[in-house]
């Protein structure tokens, strides 16, 4: 009886992989909010002394000053700690591989499968993104490449000020 039952069950099929909110987008006045189609992801921890061979590896300068960022061809590294940056790549490579190749002391692990970009935009954003965080969000205080992990209502968040 097992066997029968057994037989009937259908072949397992491949699962599709899609963002949360995948196609999402919401615009009300002055502010839209939409997903930002997915970027490879990294967690890096190093030291002060490995930070000059990963830039190199990663093709852009690891930031060293709190709540800032560097861009350069599409990839993105973010300041979160003294020793911890969260670097983004839009458009395909892939930054895990390239500090994989450099023999200095660091951490890297991937972490795209647990992000999700959303873009909020327009002329009451950062009064949107105010009204669940308590981070000062003002240009004079967050202006354009300031970067910072905070919360939002109870969430933790990445924000990255990109205009």
């Amino acid at each position: 009886m097992a066997k029968a039952a057994a037989d009937k069950i259908a072949a397992p099929t491949s699962a599709e992989r899609r963002p949360a909110l995948a196609g999402q987008e919401l615009s009300v006045t002055g502010v839209t909010l939409a997903v930002l189609p997915p970027a490879q992801r990294i967690s890096l921890r190093a030291p002060d002394a490995s930070v000059a061979a990963l830039s190199k590896a990663l093709g852009v300068e690891l930031p060293r000053k709190p709540k800032t960022s560097a861009a350069k061809a599409g990839r993105t590294a973010l300041w979160l700690g003294p020793d911890e940056w969260l670097v983004i790549d839009e458009v395909g490579n892939d930054p895990l591989a390239d500090c994989a190749e450099v023999a200095v002391l660091h951490s890297a692990v991937g972490i795209s499968h647990r992000n999700v970009a959303i873009s909020v935009t327009g002329p009451a954003a950062a009064a949107t993104i105010n009204s669940g965080c308590p981070q000062d969000l003002s240009l004079d205080v967050f202006p354009v490449g300031a970067a910072s992990r905070t919360i939002l209502g109870k969430a933790e968040i990445v924000l990255l000020r990109t205009g």
